[in-house]
């Protein structure tokens, strides 16, 4: 089979690799001037960089930790994210000690029945937007300090005009544990993600191409190949057609800074509505301090509205844009039933690592590629 994968990331690279040790003849292509999508890393004084923003491998799928095990070895980094709400520092997800630190309560009953206060405004109503389900689940203080203005910067809405949805699995604990997720495995792969591409793509069979734009000739690419995955925006592949899917996009400013240790935790998130960007990475900690001893790096994260030729990051999954990206779909098997559409951009859909890889092995078994291997 002819096939070529549009995206060098981790779904696209993770199609590569299966198809080509079944036999395929592959070619990759990639817009970017490297491979690894949004999960590229680089060393910079020793350190290994998360260039678009923090990147950290959790899941508790067993299948899928062994599988991307296969080209990494995972240190046992922990996530835990510190708030830093007007210089008041609280631990995220919310917790005992976020609730020691914002009501002086020492005991679970305690944190219990003050939680159980703040939202008593909720009681006998479904919450029918975020600020809403933030009430709901957290109380008032927490929702003000913790959860409003951070909120409003991610998604650049007021949290009353943003579904409910969006923060309806809140965690929130009743125990001292500041571990940002409940996964049974966790970590950061040691010399960083970039290496794990590279050996997906490393086989006599793959083929990549960097700086190429599939959609700059987008006809010829149809002609030429049996199959195609293709990993970026559906509503830009058919030129907007139908309407424009909304996205949320980012900005980075990374900087080298003449210090060992600058802030102390790898991400800290600022929730104050005075404070422009959401949050800043000191990407040493993830590797517990290694790198030049004098030197750290950090970056401060700004979200930004999405126009037409930004970078997409995050998908706005409110009813209406999935019902346009429903339509998408609809009219893509119609029209080019020898395109799949894969990863978050293709799918329409936030992602997390853990999911696209097992999303990519899910469609990997499907149809898509077994009509071929039929005929």
């Amino acid at each position: 089979m002819k096939l070529l994968v549009v995206g060098a990331g981790l779904f696209g690279a993770t199609v590569a690799r299966e198809r080509a040790l079944k036999g395929d003849e592959v070619d990759v292509i990639e817009k970017r001037d490297h491979i690894a999508g949004n999960i590229y890393t680089e060393e910079i004084e020793g350190i290994q960089v998360h260039r678009y923003g923090a990147h950290i491998f959790h899941t508790s799928n067993q299948k899928t930790w062994d599988y991307i095990n296969q080209f990494a070895t995972f240190n046992r980094y922990t996530n835990e994210v510190i708030a830093n709400y007007k210089g008041e520092i609280y631990n995220l997800p919310f917790n005992m000690n976020t609730f020691n630190k914002m009501w002086g309560v020492v005991t679970p009953e305690q944190a219990k029945h003050k939680i159980n206060e703040q939202r008593s405004k909720m009681t006998g109503k479904t919450p029918q937007n975020l600020e809403e389900q933030a009430i709901s689940l957290v109380g008032t203080d927490i929702y003000k300090k913790l959860i409003k203005d951070y909120t409003a910067k991610q998604w650049g809405r007021d949290p009353k005009e943003l579904p409910s949805f969006i923060i309806r699995r809140l965690p929130v604990r009743l125990t001292y544990n500041n571990n940002y997720f409940n996964d049974l495995y966790q970590g950061i792969p040691v010399g960083g993600y970039t290496q794990i591409v590279e050996k997906m793509l490393n086989s006599p069979r793959i083929r990549v191409q960097l700086n190429t734009d599939f959609l700059s000739n987008r006809d010829m690419y149809l002609e030429q190949y049996d199959r195609i995955v293709y990993t970026g925006m559906v509503d830009q592949f058919f030129d907007y057609e139908l309407g424009t899917l909304e996205y949320r996009s980012l900005h980075f400013e990374t900087e080298i800074l003449n210090v060992d240790n600058f802030q102390g935790n790898a991400v800290i998130n600022y929730t104050d509505s005075e404070t422009p960007f959401t949050r800043i990475i000191e990407h040493k900690h993830f590797e517990f301090g290694k790198g030049n001893k004098n030197k750290t790096v950090i970056t401060r994260e700004y979200p930004a509205k999405w126009e037409k030729g930004d970078e997409p990051y995050y998908p706005v999954n409110n009813s209406e844009n999935n019902h346009l990206f429903t339509q998408y779909r609809e009219l893509a098997m119609k029209r080019v039933p020898q395109v799949a559409f894969g990863g978050r951009l293709g799918l329409y859909r936030y992602y997390n690592m853990d999911q696209v890889i097992t999303a990519a092995l899910q469609f990997l078994n499907g149809d898509f590629f077994k009509v071929e291997e039929n005929n």
